[in-house]
């Protein structure tokens, strides 16, 4: 008897361990709160309805936990800017996001658990809570490399556009009209368009199209548009300059991936090309020893 209850304490004491340690990791890693900048209420503006409307605490256990990470780890902003960054799909919605992170942060632990018998697998918890993170991420780094992969050639289609007489939003419908598939630059400049056609003004659409970008690039584009537009300056030098300054970082970037193949190249040499070798060399030698003789 004292030993059953020597064993429910430990398992107590564990679980309460456990728990004590994801708040203490959710709370390091969890977004400060900091003051809004320009681009950070452009951003939320344009936010539609909050897909977290539809969490009912009251009535479902699980919407609980949803509110009670919402509220405790300021997760809103960070889910709402993930789901921004990757387009603003229908799914997921970031409530969607949260219940992954939620749902991964229990079965994975769980599983692990029954698979070793052991209770060590609890403190795997605020680990796993971070594993959509990392898919998600890789998601929009994907999207951002495809975005930037003709960027700069859009860049020269709309200065030489702009340079014919039309003005800038002409030229990125022009460059939407012709492109026989779209890409997701054309589909970001085709919903930006939209949005100054529904009523926006031209800088807070073209900020709309930075921020769901997240992109530098972009950034420093919509940078150089309105700063022509509020001081009148010549748009097609800027643009002409800014192809040829993204050309230039294009080439240091792959020189910069070149230069670091060597390096790369070093672990699956080392791993499965040299024992290769070794093995096609040696192996005539190893037999003639198992066979009764050197042969020489």
């Amino acid at each position: 008897m004292n030993g059953t209850l020597l064993n429910l304490g430990l398992v107590l004491l564990v679980v309460i361990g456990a728990i004590s340690i994801f708040m203490a990791v959710l709370a390091l890693l969890s977004p400060k709160e900091q003051k809004e900048e320009l681009m950070d209420i452009a951003v939320k503006r344009f936010k539609s309805t909050s897909s977290f409307a539809r969490l009912q605490p009251e009535d479902k256990f699980f919407d609980r936990i949803a509110v009670f990470c919402l509220r405790n780890f300021h997760l809103e902003d960070s889910l709402e800017e993930m789901h921004l960054l990757l387009g603003s799909p229908d799914n997921p919605q970031p409530v969607d996001i949260l219940y992954s992170k939620i749902l991964c942060s229990l079965v994975i632990p769980a599983a692990v658990m029954l698979l070793f018998q052991s209770l060590w697998p609890v403190i795997l918890v605020p680990f796993c809570f971070y594993v959509p993170d990392v898919l998600l991420k890789s998601k929009i780094q994907k999207r951002q490399a495809e975005l930037l992969g003709n960027f700069s050639t859009t860049v020269d289609l709309a200065a030489l556009i702009i340079e014919s007489g039309l003005d800038y939003l002409t030229a990125f419908e022009r460059i939407i009209k012709i492109a026989k598939v779209k890409t997701i630059l054309e589909e970001e400049l085709e919903k930006t368009i939209n949005e100054i056609k529904l009523g926006y003004s031209r800088r807070e659409a073209l900020e709309h199209f930075a921020a769901r970008t997240g992109v530098q690039e972009v950034r420093s584009l919509v940078g150089l548009i309105i700063q022509s537009d509020e001081l009148g300056t010549s748009l097609v030098d800027l643009l002409r300059n800014f192809s040829t300054d993204l050309r230039s970082r294009r080439l240091s970037r792959a020189e910069k991936l070149a230069a670091q193949a060597s390096t790369k190249m070093l672990f699956p040499l080392f791993m499965f090309i040299f024992p290769t070798i070794f093995i096609l060399i040696l192996a005539p030698m190893i037999m003639g020893l198992i066979n009764g003789g050197m042969g020489f």
